[in-house]
């Protein structure tokens, strides 16, 4: 019945308006609802994604995660803890009023009354930020407690506001008023679970958007978010289903974009415990502490059959942790090819030519198709002699399992939320500490992997942390401590009478779809 249904929306799509036409009206379908108007108020993908059309960090992040220079056009590092920032003349906030630098102090400022009761808020971000000042009206100092070299990537997430807005919480920007930003569209109204509406800002200080009108449109239904893209209800859409890039790509009306996102697949090992629950060889002992055992599970996974056949080629293998472009990204780690010979080769040399005994633990409901992914990579294993076993459950009971060190071996994903590879490497490949490798999950330990990533966090040099934190990602790959699977893509579908680059943290920018 569903292929029957998208058939007849394909159809009737073909007799709609020449690729040509356009309207300045421009309605995107999207695959989430945004929870808060309060640009401070929750680190999550769709509120930040919504976010970055009404409003401007001191610097903005580019199409790779990139730092660009936004409401300040320039900087410069004072001294180890001092930076200071030259702001952009002549910026208008949506109201009017005129942007300077107590806007800046105020905003930074406002993060912890924002926080309050926030799931996931924003006060790591301003964590390191000992003082902001206003020295004049276009310049900002702000004092770190320490060499803080992601200082730029952190304030790339912190929106700024009006500075009247420093005392106003978050329940007050929900009702609609205060929502004043200096981006390329200002707020006119929204529905939660339903609808966000924006009107073009004509004075935004980065040029006048394509769009007078933009309306966003939540399909949390991929069924229905593609029917709509297929009918010309929108005019484009967000998160293409694995399972419908097909039919959406017969589409002659329809246009597609498909880039490498900044969410890693991965696989976890215990690489800790001497016994391991689900991992055991005819010793009883834990086979994933030998590297040997670790590189033939990597060589047995055939990546760019897993991105093909299951995935729809919305992914793209990997071989390290961030994606080309990123800063840490080290072009000399080379891709692990399908090998399966090569693999039973080395569990041979591992003491363990007939296989050991695994069961695997994934999500079956957190990533796109990630029971079939884990599924597909068991029946690999198996293929190569070791005895695997796949058992998926629900995210809210899986990670909190995994958490608590209960399974042997799991696949997770991480995305890249800083630009850089530190924002990584950290959380899942640090030794394990109080507050350190909170995502380490399997308790990979290396000294020298944590002084590189440690050095590369206090240097403010970006060429010598970049060396740091490939010298650290060189590490980690060598010894495999989690086994990188392929990036997950974004995807986006749309007219063909518009373009959109696509980017690599997801987010849906009205101001970048651009008539043709």
């Amino acid at each position: 019945m569903r292929m029957t249904v998208l058939a007849a929306v394909l159809a009737a799509s073909a007799l709609g308006a020449p690729a040509s036409a356009w309207s300045e009206s421009l309605t995107i379908g999207l695959a989430a609802s945004t929870t808060s108007m309060d640009p401070q108020f929750y680190v999550v993908g769709p509120n930040s994604a919504m976010a970055r059309n009404i409003f401007d960090g001191l610097v903005n992040q580019d199409q790779k995660q990139r730092i660009q220079p936004a409401l300040a056009e320039s900087w410069k590092v004072v001294d180890d803890t001092t930076w200071e920032f030259r702001l952009r003349p002549n910026v208008k906030f949506h109201d009017g009023s005129a942007f300077s630098a107590a806007d800046v102090v105020a905003s930074i400022n406002r993060v912890p009354l924002a926080s309050q009761n926030s799931p996931s808020s924003f006060a790591a971000y301003v964590r390191d930020i000992a003082e902001v000042t206003a020295v004049d009206p276009l310049t900002v100092r702000i004092k770190t407690r320490g060499p803080t070299p992601l200082l730029l990537n952190n304030l790339s997430r912190i929106a700024i506001l009006p500075a009247a807005m420093e005392k106003v919480p978050t329940q007050e920007l929900n009702t609609g008023r205060g929502v004043i930003g200096t981006g390329p569209f200002k707020f006119a109204s929204w529905t939660p679970d339903d609808r966000v509406v924006l009107e073009r800002w004509d004075g935004y200080w980065g040029g006048r958007p394509a769009w007078d009108k933009v309306t966003f449109r939540v399909f949390k239904n991929s069924s229905a978010r593609v029917a709509a893209i297929l009918s010309g209800d929108v005019d484009m859409i967000e998160s293409i289903p694995t399972a419908d890039m097909r039919n959406i790509e017969k589409a002659n009306a329809l246009g597609v974009v498909n880039i490498a996102g900044n969410r890693i697949m991965y696989l976890h090992m215990d690489q800790a415990r001497d016994v391991s629950p689900f991992a055991r060889g005819p010793d009883g002992k834990n086979p994933l502490k030998n590297p040997d055992v670790r590189r033939a599970l990597s060589l047995s996974i055939n990546r760019q059959a897993l991105v093909e056949r299951i995935m729809d080629g919305q992914g793209a293998p990997a071989g390290q942790l961030v994606p080309d472009g990123y800063f840490g990204y080290d072009p000399a780690i080379k891709l692990d090819a399908y090998d399966p010979a090569k693999a039973k080769e080395l569990l041979a040399r591992a003491g363990y030519p007939g296989g050991f005994a695994l069961t695997f633990h994934a999500s079956n409901d957190r990533y796109p198709n990630d029971s079939k992914i884990a599924q597909a990579i068991g029946q690999m294993f198996s293929r190569i002699g070791i005895k695997t076993e796949v058992t998926t459950m629900p995210g809210s009971v899986y990670f909190t399992r995994a958490s608590a060190l209960e399974f042997s071996f799991i696949m997770g994903g991480a995305a890249v939320e800083t630009g850089e590879a530190s924002g990584v490497l950290g959380p899942i490949l640090e030794s394990y500490g109080e507050k350190a490798g909170q995502g380490n999950r399997g308790r990979y330990s290396n000294p020298q992997f944590d002084k590189a990533l440690s050095e590369a966090r206090a240097t403010l040099d970006d060429a010598r942390r970049e060396q740091l934190l490939r010298a650290a990602t060189q590490t980690a790959m060598t010894d495999l401590g989690v086994i990188p699977v392929f990036f997950l893509a974004n995807t986006w579908a749309l007219k063909k009478s518009l373009s959109y680059e696509g980017r690599s943290d997801g987010y849906t920018l009205a101001s970048d779809v651009k008539p043709k």
